[in-house]
C-alpha cells in the first residue's frame, strides 16, 4: 500500500504541489497525518522538494536525483503502468518529441524484460537530469537467450540479428521490431549482457559489439536529448513502404557486427551471417 500511495503521489505532485496532502487522503481514504509521513519519506530520499512553512508548504518533484525503483516479475506487472505511474512524472522540462521516444522505449524494453528475461526482479534507474533509464533484470540474459532459443553459434551473433529488426522468439505474440526501432530512437542505447556489450550512438550512427567480463542478467540504458527534435514516426516511416500498406518491409544492416574484434571481412561465414533471414 505505501508504493501505491507513493505512485500516486509522484504522478500528481506537479497538479497538486500544495494540496497533495488533501488530496491523497482524499483518495485513499486515510489522514492527512499518514500521508505526511509518506511525503517525509519522498523528501528524505530526495525524489521531493519541499519548500515553505508547514501550513504553505508546497512539493515538487526533484529532477536532480536519481530515483531506483523496483519490480516482482508477476503476470500482474505492466509496464504501460509502471510508466504512467512511477516513470513519467519523473520526467519534466522536456520536449514533446523527447516524451514520446521515453515513453516508446521504456515501455518497449520493460515490456521485453517482463515476457523474456526468465528472471524473478526487474530494477529501473531513472536519471531525470540526463533522461537517462536503465532497466536491469535478474533473467537468463538477451543474448543468452537468444542463442539457446533460436540455436545461434555465438552470442554475438543475436545482436548482428537483432540489427536487422523482425527478430522473436515469441512469433507469435511478439513483431520483433522494438530493439529494432528503440535503438535507433534514442540518442545512444546500450544493451549488456552475458559476456557481451552493444552500443549504438544515432548522431554519429556508431555501432559497437565489444566483450566484458561476465554479468548477470540484461542491463539495458537509453538516453535521450531532454529537447530531442527526433520524429519517431518519421523513424518508423523511413523503413515502410507504401507498396506494403506502410509496415515495416526495409532495414540497414550494420556490416561492422559481422567482424570479430580486428577481423577483416573476406569470409563465406560472415557473408552467411550478414545474409541469414533475408
Amino acid at each position: 500500500m505505501s508504493d501505491t500511495i507513493r505512485a500516486f503521489i509522484r504522478q500528481m505532485v506537479a497538479e497538486h504541489p500544495q494540496d497533495i496532502a488533501k488530496i491523497t487522503a482524499a483518495h485513499f481514504g486515510i489522514s492527512r497525518q499518514a500521508v505526511g509521513k509518506h511525503l517525509r519519506k519522498l523528501v528524505e530520499d530526495g525524489t521531493l522538494l519541499a519548500e515553505g512553512a508547514t501550513r504553505n508548504k508546497s512539493y515538487s518533484l526533484s529532477t536532480s536525483r536519481d530515483v531506483w525503483l523496483s519490480y516482482p516479475i508477476s503476470p500482474a506487472l505492466a509496464e504501460d503502468r509502471v510508466w504512467r505511474e512511477d516513470v513519467r512524472p519523473l520526467l519534466t522540462n522536456i520536449s514533446a518529441q523527447a516524451l514520446r521516444i521515453s515513453e516508446y522505449g521504456f515501455t518497449e524494453i520493460m515490456n521485453n524484460a517482463i515476457e523474456h528475461s526468465e528472471g524473478t526482479t526487474i530494477t529501473v534507474l531513472v536519471r531525470p537530469a540526463l533522461l537517462e533509464m536503465r532497466i536491469i533484470d535478474d533473467g537468463i540474459g538477451i543474448f543468452q537467450k537468444l542463442q539457446r532459443d533460436l540455436a545461434l553459434e555465438d552470442e554475438r551473433h543475436a545482436i548482428l540479428e537483432l540489427s536487422k529488426g523482425k527478430l522473436t522468439t515469441d512469433p507469435s505474440r511478439h513483431s520483433g521490431e522494438g530493439i529494432f526501432f528503440v535503438s535507433r530512437a534514442c540518442d545512444q542505447f546500450t544493451i549488456l549482457s552475458g559476456n557481451v556489450f552493444f552500443l549504438h550512438h544515432a548522431e554519429s550512427e556508431d555501432w559497437l559489439l565489444d566483450s566484458h567480463s561476465a554479468v548477470p542478467g540484461t542491463m539495458v540504458t537509453l538516453q535521450i536529448d531532454p529537447q530531442s527534435t527526433r520524429s519517431l514516426q518519421a523513424l518508423f516511416d523511413g523503413f515502410a513502404s507504401e507498396e506494403l500498406d506502410y509496415s515495416f518491409d526495409r532495414t540497414i544492416v550494420p556490416v561492422v557486427l559481422t567482424k570479430y574484434g580486428d577481423e577483416n571481412l573476406v569470409s563465406r561465414s560472415q557473408a552467411r551471417r550478414l545474409l541469414a533471414r533475408f
